[in-house]
């Protein structure tokens, strides 16, 4: 599948619109971390209390998402994400003028439920507007986005709030949403919603097992991989130790981020293009395989006690490569399990799954140091990725039926997930 020229087309200016309006989402799910001092200062709470900011968006967002996408799913998919963008957009100028603490809760509540239809409906825009063999690098591009936040948006914005105050940030937040919404009514592609069917249809991705278990994929990839990332701080002094002390040199911490960020944004393109070659069931386990390889050297450097900053940043870096890069073949793989009627809502509920990984990364990941020691970490997450592995080569049993594509991939990339297809991105 895929063009014979050689030469891949453009892509459209609709899809850079979606890769911003998920530039916008991710960063405000993740920015707030770097300015909860100063928040929890100026509105006089606790830096716990301020802290609880992010677990309700995360819990808000995980539940929300599935929620949302059922009541959603029977409308055209360029009004659910311009209306959802439009209310993020709101909910961060609440946030930005909030005169209290549980008016700025409030205000989180909002903004999580509103980016969870905006990027279950970005994906799913992606995804039916993407000329036929097209669909992995689409998929890709709007994953880069939120990948591209904890390079770009997330530094950005904690150093407008220590420079300008906590406000600033969101201020931030809602102009860049607030041109994503203009930008979306103005370029993106008629993709018209799924077909009207009883709820009980509509909620067919519960019943279905193929679903059920890519969710299942991706709530273990995200507890591994996050892990992994959320004590990376913890685990890159521990490397490092002894070269920072020799050196004098500060921690490779800062280095390490960035190199995580850069690695993530080209991983999340290049599975994307590797799902329209390879086809995304090869695709995902080429990633999980290769994610649970990186993890493994990752816990070899700690516990052989290497003492290398440069095979330190070599490592995350591979890391870094395929722990952004699930998105693109899971997402693929779930919108043709799951079908047009319901496409909006299976993704909707991977989502989920991956909000409740990065919940289950924390506390588990804090459990390990505390309970071992931070060397056990990176083990205990490549345990994690092999069982998501382990999932991926069952044979699946209620798969809907394949529709072209290669290998044993349940459907073709390029005709899952919606009923738009790439006539409709090109006429714009």
């Amino acid at each position: 599948m895929g063009t014979t020229t050689g030469e891949k087309p453009a892509l459209p200016g609709w899809l850079y619109v979606v890769f911003l309006a998920l530039l916008a989402t991710a960063t405000d799910e993740f920015v707030i971390a770097g300015v909860l001092p100063a928040l929890a200062d100026d509105l006089g709470v606790s830096t716990g209390a301020a802290g609880q900011l992010v677990t309700v968006f995360a819990v808000v967002y995980a539940v929300g998402a599935p929620t949302l996408a059922v009541v959603c799913e029977r409308f055209p998919r360029r009004t659910v994400m311009a209306a959802a963008l439009a209310a993020f957009v709101l909910a961060n100028v609440a946030a930005a003028v909030a005169p209290g603490y549980w008016w700025l809760m409030a205000a989180r509540v909002v903004a999580a439920l509103a980016a969870a239809i905006v990027a279950a409906a970005a994906f799913a825009t992606a995804a039916a507007g993407a000329p036929p063999g097209e669909q992995g690098r689409y998929l890709g591009v709007v994953t880069a986005g939120m990948t591209a936040a904890l390079f770009t948006g997330v530094p950005l914005g904690s150093w407008l709030g220590g420079a300008l105050g906590w406000r600033a940030t969101f201020w931030l937040i809602a102009a860049v949403g607030t041109v994503a919404v203009c930008g979306f009514l103005l370029t993106a592609p008629s993709v018209p919603g799924g077909a009207p069917v009883p709820l009980r249809e509509r909620l067919a991705p519960l019943r279905n097992t193929a679903v059920l278990r890519l969710v299942s994929v991706t709530f273990l990839a995200a507890s591994g991989g996050l892990m992994f990332y959320t004590y990376l701080g913890p685990y890159t002094a521990r490397v490092s130790a002894g070269a920072s002390a020799s050196s004098g040199a500060s921690g490779p911490l800062p280095l390490a981020l960035f190199l995580v960020g850069v690695a993530g944004l080209a991983g999340a393109l290049l599975a994307g293009r590797l799902t329209d070659v390879w086809g995304p069931r090869r695709t995902l386990r080429t990633v999980l395989g290769g994610h649970a390889v990186a993890l493994g050297l990752a816990a070899a450097l700690v516990l052989t006690g290497v003492d290398s900053r440069l095979v330190l940043l070599a490592v995350i870096a591979c890391w870094g490569l395929f722990a952004w890069g699930l998105a693109p073949p899971v997402q693929g793989l779930v919108l043709a399990a799951a079908g047009p009627s319901a496409g909006m809502t299976a993704l909707a509920l991977n989502i989920s799954g991956l909000y409740l990984g990065t919940g289950v990364a924390g506390a588990l990941g804090g459990a390990v140091v505390s309970v071992a020691d931070v060397r056990f970490l990176p083990v205990a997450a490549t345990a994690l990725m092999v069982l998501s592995l382990a999932l991926t080569l069952r044979p699946t049993t209620n798969a809907r039926p394949a529709t072209g594509g290669s290998g044993n991939d349940a459907a073709s990339p390029a005709t899952a997930g919606g009923r738009g297809d790439g006539r409709n991105a090109r006429s714009r």
